[in-house]
């Protein structure tokens, strides 16, 4: 029996401690998944029924001002995520057909494993996004694509910030906070009122940068993958590309259902008219 308990404790020890980075074990919420474990299921928990039961006889939260200084804080996070990126990918080391794993304690990698680890505290911070709309009570919104994008976003970002914070996770995260740039920019010019509507005809174009993004990623790790040289955990590159491909076959098919199925009809008069309405303010965050 003291075998059995002194193999787990090796093994949890050696997961945990021996395999993880040490440019960015050290930090909050590094240190055990059970912590990300319970994020996530209280998270769902809430989303799906607590929250729900919560509201159902109570009217709706406007919460006008939170959500536009949540949008405004996104933003500005997502802005420095970008720069940090920036920086790295542009570098003369980093190449896009392999970005090679390392354990460098050269202040460049430092500096973008400290901001990983960032990357992955924003993917928790916009779990927000979906508290918000149970307590709008925007349950239509609240879809499988977006608890699962949400849920996975944090679990993905926490592994590869604590294993792997150096590597493909730089350029996805770099892509994905420029369009949360973008993305949280409209939320907050929509939340300012109906008078600023006419603005906000580039929502379409938002969706097909997301899907650009996932293309690119999906490119950028199956060049790794298939480069001999590269000596990136090929395991990573799989994961990678199969997630993101699943989620833009999602996302495709939300455009699809919004923009192209439910485009404008000519009537007899000439004059148009929409025979399905896009499902308007989905709010779809990546991730890569």
């Amino acid at each position: 029996m003291a075998g059995i308990i002194n193999g787990i404790n090796g093994t949890y020890h050696y997961l945990n401690y021996d395999l993880a980075d040490k440019r960015t074990n050290f930090y909050p919420l590094m240190a055990s998944p059970s912590l990300i474990m319970l994020i996530v299921t209280v998270y769902l928990k809430f989303c799906t029924d607590y929250g729900p039961r919560f509201m159902k006889n109570r009217p709706a939260y406007t919460l006008k001002y939170p959500i536009m200084l949540y949008n405004i804080f996104q933003v500005v996070l997502s802005i420095v995520l970008v720069k940090a990126g920036v920086r790295y990918l542009f570098s003369k080391e980093y190449s896009f057909f392999c970005d090679p794993i390392t354990d460098s304690m050269d202040d460049r990698y430092v500096e973008t494993a400290h901001h990983s680890w960032l990357y992955f505290i924003a993917k928790i911070t916009e779990l927000l996004d979906t508290i918000f709309f149970v307590f709008r009570k925007k349950s239509r919104q609240i879809s499988t694509l977006h608890l699962f994008h949400h849920s996975m976003v944090v679990a993905f970002g926490w592994f590869m910030a604590k294993y792997f914070p150096v590597g493909p996770i730089v350029l996805v995260g770099t892509l994905n906070s420029f369009i949360h740039i973008i993305m949280y920019s409209y939320y907050f010019v929509a939340g300012l009122g109906p008078q600023y509507q006419k603005y906000l005809w580039w929502k379409q174009y938002l969706t097909l940068m997301q899907l650009i993004q996932f293309v690119i990623v999906i490119i950028h790790n199956l060049l790794a993958l298939y480069n001999s040289h590269c000596n990136y955990p090929k395991q990573i590159h799989v994961f990678i590309i199969m997630n993101t491909g699943y989620i833009f076959y999602m996302f495709s098919q939300f455009y699809y259902e919004s923009y192209i199925k439910a485009k404008p009809k000519k009537d007899d008069d000439g004059k148009t008219k929409i025979q399905a309405q896009a499902r308007q303010g989905k709010r779809l965050s990546v991730g890569q």
